[in-house]
């Protein structure tokens, strides 16, 4: 090509580049300008906080969504599905209790059973043991373990069906991990790039904050505080673009032979697990799968859980546990090393 087409083929070029210039400029200026909206209250008999950049407020949609969530799955609800189920009544269960079920089941099939969505009455049973000293006798153990257990209830054509009608159903340990999912993709529909939503200390998160930085959460370091005055913080992690979700009892802890446990009911036996897992911490790609991992692995136990994760490689954990010592110590998925920020 010759100087002077190549100096005209230039000379056409200067204005699309100084547009494309501009243009990304004016964007880059307008997600600046946008505001970051503040949304919290309670849901789920927890609290909630959501922080969204967007030039419009979406409370009144976002509660819709948890009401949905909560019309469902919320125990605190004596309208909801799964309190009807847990009364008998027919009633046949929604999309979201379907498939919040089914994750379940799945996760319980995978955890052996340390996952367990019928394992509330044995829970209540040991809640109050914990508190006077006075254990629950074997008898009573025993008579609740006759209707405990996952495999004991199935989704079969659109209806729940129970092998015992005592079963009862609690979503607590994975319906805050999908309500925290339900309201992420209803802000990504919305086209809203940053965010992070949090209920009850179930995490998803996307794009930036507003410093213009990666989400950062921090994991509280296990204390005897059982009035929650200290708040030291063990570690902070980048979670962006993951959800995030903490499981552990930890200042709520019981003493055997001068080590500390914290205050987990294993499924299978019924009795406290003896595990060394205080605060057992779960990323991955939605939260609803974070929650109730984060739930198993401290029922599991440190080793267990590792062989958990081998086969999950998605997923990334972080677990504060007492060493043989009875110290604090610290086990995390390699994989989750460069999002430790310290």
């Amino acid at each position: 090509m010759n100087t002077p087409n190549r100096k005209r083929r230039l000379l056409w070029q200067i204005p699309f580049l100084l547009l494309l210039i501009i243009g990304t400029i004016y964007i880059i200026k307008q997600q600046q300008d946008t505001p970051y909206q503040h949304d919290s209250g309670t849901v789920f008999g927890t609290t909630y906080s959501i922080i969204y950049q967007s030039n419009d407020n979406l409370n009144k949609e976002i509660m819709a969504a948890l009401n949905e969530v909560d019309q469902s799955m919320s125990t605190f609800n004596k309208g909801s599905v799964i309190s009807k189920i847990n009364r008998n009544e027919q009633v046949q269960p929604d999309k979201m209790f379907a498939d919040v079920f089914q994750l379940a089941e799945k996760i319980s099939n995978e955890t052996n059973g340390a996952f367990d969505v019928t394992v509330a009455p044995l829970v209540n049973a040991w809640g109050f043991g914990f508190k006077s000293g006075v254990r629950p006798t074997p008898h009573a153990i025993d008579s609740i373990k006759q209707f405990i257990g996952y495999k004991k209830v199935s989704y079969v054509d659109g209806r729940i069906k129970k092998k015992d009608p005592r079963l009862m159903l609690d979503f607590s340990a994975i319906a805050k991990g999908y309500g925290s999912d339900v309201v992420a993709s209803l802000l990504k529909r919305k086209g809203i790039e940053n965010f992070m939503v949090e209920i009850g200390g179930e995490i998803v998160t996307r794009g930036i904050s507003e410093k213009r930085l990666p989400w950062k959460v921090g994991v509280t370091k296990p204390s005897d505080d059982s009035l929650n005055v200290n708040q030291e913080i063990q570690t902070i992690l980048n979670v962006t673009n993951k959800a995030m979700a903490t499981s552990g009892n930890y200042r709520k802890f019981y003493y055997k032979n001068g080590k500390k446990y914290a205050h987990t009911i294993d499924p299978m036996t019924g009795y406290p697990v003896q595990h060394n897992i205080l605060s057992s911490t779960v990323l991955a790609s939605n939260c609803a799968e974070a929650d109730a991992y984060a739930t198993a692995f401290m029922v599991l136990g440190l080793e267990k859980a590792q062989k958990v994760l081998d086969q999950h490689p998605e997923l990334m954990a972080y677990f504060i546990y007492s060493d043989k010592d009875g110290k604090n110590a610290v086990w995390f998925s390699s994989s989750l090393k460069d999002k430790i920020q310290k």
